[in-house]
């Protein structure tokens, strides 16, 4: 079966209630317990669209990651299976489309020194590097000494932001009502929408700034660009692989980095799988320094 993407796209198919799946699948709802759910994998915890199997220690977020589940498949089964038995899925939630304006944490140059700190003796980043993102105002420091890493929109209007803790306090986030489809953070800079140069460079994709600033450091022929977490279906990513580019998916070598770069290539299969050696971009870099 071909999923047509158009009117089967993933978010809408995640977006199907889990109790509808379950029924469906034939498990059995516990009598004592509304969230609970037999299955023939063990006993499901449901709570709205997240599921825990307490016999497997497995768990999950949305239909496809139940269905991946329940039938032990990959991705691409899982939206084939999801989209023959919900030929017409019910849209997901408006609060998925944008909730909250964009709200940018403003600058401390107080707390800069500290940022930079960070990133250069802590993750060995180049300061040339650094200072060139300070310098474009890409890059800056907030109150609570957060790097904020800009994601550039159209004509380099901010549209969000990756925010990364540089205190004993590991911590990252994004800033509230970023709009993470409307535009990304890349080394060097690729304009949104993509655009169509002469010789375009291969891309790799990260799933964070620092990653991407890591990954360059190490390959700078490339354009990194950061997907702001594991996403497979980033609404950027087939304007980029209609301009003929080259693609690497380099999300990070562990379970949900492996899961998602799967699913990235079962949608486009032109997208290469480009594994860091290490767990991220920023380990391998670290350890050639």
């Amino acid at each position: 079966m071909n999923l047509d993407r158009r009117t089967h796209p993933p978010e809408v198919l995640r977006a199907i209630a889990l109790p509808s799946v379950l029924r469906l699948w034939g498990a059995t709802p516990d009598p004592q317990d509304r969230h609970k759910w037999h299955t023939a994998q063990g006993v499901l915890s449901v709570n709205g669209a997240k599921f825990m199997n307490w016999n497997r220690g497995e768990g999950g977020g949305g239909a496809i990651d139940l269905v991946m589940h329940l039938k032990r498949c990959p991705f691409r089964d899982a939206l084939d299976w999801l989209a023959a038995h919900f030929p017409a899925p019910p849209a997901p939630p408006e609060r998925s489309v944008v909730t909250s304006p964009l709200t940018l944490p403003p600058p401390d140059p107080a707390q800069l020194a500290r940022v930079r700190h960070y990133l250069l003796q802590q993750r060995c980043l180049r300061p040339e590097l650094i200072d060139s993102l300070i310098q474009t105002g890409s890059l800056y420091a907030d109150h609570r000494a957060n790097a904020v890493f800009l994601l550039q929109g159209a004509e380099g209007t901010p549209v969000g932001a990756e925010l990364r803790g540089t205190t004993v306090h590991a911590w990252r986030g994004m800033a509230p009502g970023s709009r993470k489809d409307q535009g990304f953070f890349s080394i060097p800079p690729v304009p949104f929408p993509p655009q169509t140069e002469g010789n375009p460079r291969a891309i790799l994709l990260c799933e964070s700034a620092i990653d991407a600033l890591s990954a360059h450091s190490l390959y700078p022929q490339l354009a990194c660009l950061s997907t702001a977490g594991a996403r497979p279906n980033p609404r950027w990513l087939e304007p980029l692989l209609a301009q003929g580019r080259t693609v690497y998916c380099g999300f990070d070598t562990d379970a949900t980095g492996q899961t998602m770069a799967q699913a990235m290539i079962s949608l486009y299969p032109a997208v290469q799988r480009w594994a860091p050696l290490h767990h991220d971009w920023n380990d391998v870099l670290r350890s050639h320094r």
